[in-house]
């Protein structure tokens, strides 16, 4: 019997019913989590909102982490049972202190979604000298699942969530030059990188936490209209993607397939509470089920950088899932000990 998705083993879609148009709302039904813990990073706009109701909704308490704190109250305000709490994933003192005071309330962490994350912006660094689109999409994910840990094994039963994309179709991990250093920076390829590396963290962290009763998913919430995730880029990036015609308009195929925000925010909720997934884990997920696996041979899938559906095996290779853990451990500082 497969015990783990390395090299996209089980990415097997399940059959589940729900697709790119099922909602929140759908995925929802049946399931009852009261007195479930659940932190929401970004939970505080776009899809993290939708995401944050429909926990609640359930019966579910939910902490949400926030750059800006006042501007998270009025985007919340009326939703029962959230907690609001400051943290900047540019900035690894306000994650460790987010994290510590979580830990000192004594309480299981039963999910731990992370949302947060930017697309497509000009080159920046943090203080360490990490690329931002790294460090949000993907380093502040394991600095963040690493400090939360020992409530993460206290649930006995947990689930992590990582808010991956599509956009890992346009790139792979450049372990010698992660941050730009040695060559030029792409936007596109920044943000392919660290969604190729959500995915591996969800790979290797499910293989090294499913003993301990936690697993570990990555999710393409799908293109969804509404969101400010692409507020900072310029119209020839949508031209290059094929969103946009050469006039600056949005192609009518584009627009047919968008999503609103509870159907973008519901495979997220699906890969949280989903009892099909409770023996499976390690898995990327999409419109409410697992993905189909893509092969990485160009020979197999084309000269495409990008596709419609699917993952990519690079993005689940276990050789690369291993060294992104240690490269990680040691851009972070942290020696991450699943024991």
């Amino acid at each position: 019997m497969i015990q783990n998705n390395n090299q996209g083993a089980l990415q097997h879609p399940l059959g589940t019913g729900f697709n790119a148009q099922s909602t929140t709302s759908d995925v929802i039904k049946g399931i009852d989590l009261t007195g479930k813990i659940a932190i929401v990073t970004g939970g505080n706009a776009g899809i993290g909102v939708e995401t944050t109701k429909t926990l609640v909704s359930a019966g579910a308490t939910v902490i949400v982490p926030a750059r800006d704190v006042e501007k998270a109250g009025k985007n919340l305000e009326g939703i029962p049972h959230v907690e609001i709490e400051a943290l900047d994933f540019m900035e690894p003192a306000s994650i460790d202190a987010f994290a510590e005071k979580f830990l000192r309330s004594g309480r299981p962490l039963h999910l731990l979604i992370n949302n947060a994350g930017i697309m497509w912006v000009p080159l920046r660094k943090d203080a360490r000298g990490i690329e931002s689109q790294f460090v949000t999409n993907y380093i502040g994910q394991f600095h963040l699942t690493a400090r939360l840990w020992p409530a993460l094994k206290q649930a006995n039963g947990a689930r992590v969530v990582n808010v991956s994309s599509l956009g890992h179709h346009m790139g792979n991990i450049d372990f010698n030059d992660p941050n730009f250093e040695h060559r030029d920076y792409e936007t596109l390829v920044a943000y392919g990188q660290s969604k190729t590396a959500s995915n591996l963290f969800a790979l290797e962290l499910d293989n090294r936490g499913k003993d301990y009763h936690v697993r570990a998913y990555a999710v393409h919430p799908g293109s969804i209209g509404g969101t400010e995730l692409a507020r900072e880029a310029p119209v020839e990036l949508f031209q290059q993607m094929g969103f946009l015609d050469e006039n600056g308009q949005l192609r009518p195929e584009v627009l047919a397939s968008l999503k609103t925000i509870p159907q973008g925010a519901a495979t997220t909720v699906w890969a949280a509470t989903s009892p099909l997934l409770n023996d499976l884990g390690g898995v990327y997920c999409e419109d409410g089920d697992v993905a189909e696996l893509l092969s990485s041979d160009p020979a197999v899938t084309g000269n495409a950088k990008f596709h419609q559906s699917g993952v990519m095996q690079y993005s689940l290779d276990e050789h690369s899932a291993k060294r992104l853990w240690v490269m990680s451990e040691k851009m972070t500082g942290i020696a991450f000990d699943v024991k």
